[in-house]
């Protein structure tokens, strides 16, 4: 193999990235009644316009009201059965089971919630790498500050 072949062999080796669980980040902005962790992002991965990562709803639990500003979300139900409330008042709810997709606008506030015996997985993507969670409820200062201490604004 000539010197360009191999320069152009460890290019393409590095190209893709395998994130295992035990490398998840959980070091991302958090909303009361739920646990987000960071999966594909600049950090993990070296990527550049996408995020994705997993939240775990516990269950007979509903998440503080939020949105993630400019960003659109789109949700993937791994395991478990909850709703995802949305609106203003939260005045809209549809129930969600494994193998749904669920995609919120920018700037929506919304709620998921799991009404179940069992924790609900959910796969989470975003069209952007700040990790913008704008919680629209009281957070206790602690939970406050990690949360600002994320943002890169």
């Amino acid at each position: 193999m000539s010197s360009n072949e191999n320069q152009a062999s460890a290019q393409w080796e590095q190209a893709v990235r395998v994130i295992k669980p035990h490398q998840f980040d959980s070091n991302t902005p958090q909303t009361p009644g739920m646990q987000r962790v960071s999966a594909v992002s600049r950090e993990l991965a070296g990527s550049r316009g996408i995020w994705a990562g997993v939240t775990v709803v516990s269950p007979h639990v509903a998440s503080g009201k939020h949105h993630h500003g400019e960003l659109e979300t789109v949700i993937y139900v791994v395991s478990g059965h909850g709703k995802i409330r949305w609106g203003e008042e939260l005045q809209f709810e549809q129930n969600v089971d494994p193998g749904d997709f669920i995609y919120v606008p920018p700037f929506v506030p919304h709620q998921e919630i799991n009404p179940g015996d069992e924790p609900s997985q959910w796969v989470i993507v975003r069209n952007s790498q700040e990790p913008i969670v704008v919680n629209l409820e009281p957070m206790d200062k602690d939970q406050q500050r990690a949360n600002d201490a994320t943002h890169k604004f």
